[in-house]
């Protein structure tokens, strides 16, 4: 069984409550990271800053997903996350209670400077 091609193929396949849900959410990481590029990463949504990959996302049975793919950032914000805070790497929500718009552009904003930083150490 192959993964989906698209995000739209991805989202299409999901109820439509999660996929509302994802969509907000899709939408507030767009508007904090207007040059990220959507992909499929791992057989989920994602977004890529230039090489490296930003953030993640997922539906899942019983809830839904962000993955800052950063420790640090989830470290750096633990008080902000702990509602949300479930793994090492994983944020769940229900589709009735998101993350709120203003934490999830904060999560996009520092992963953003983190990716701003490895890039620059790579060409050091």
């Amino acid at each position: 069984m192959s993964g989906p091609a698209s995000v739209e193929e991805y989202l299409a396949a999901i109820p439509p409550d999660y996929r509302d849900a994802l969509e907000k959410l899709r939408a507030t990481i767009k508007a904090a990271a207007p040059e990220a590029k959507e992909t499929i990463s791992y057989q989920m949504p994602a977004f890529r800053d230039h090489d490296l990959l930003l953030v993640s996302y997922a539906a899942f049975r019983d809830h839904c997903s962000l993955f800052p793919m950063s420790k640090k950032v989830i470290e750096d914000n633990r008080k902000e996350l702990a509602p949300y805070a479930t793994g090492k790497g994983t944020l769940q929500f229900g589709v009735d209670a998101p993350i709120p718009a203003a934490l999830v552009e904060k999560i996009v904003k520092a992963r953003l400077d983190e990716n701003a930083d490895r890039r620059g150490r790579r060409r050091a």
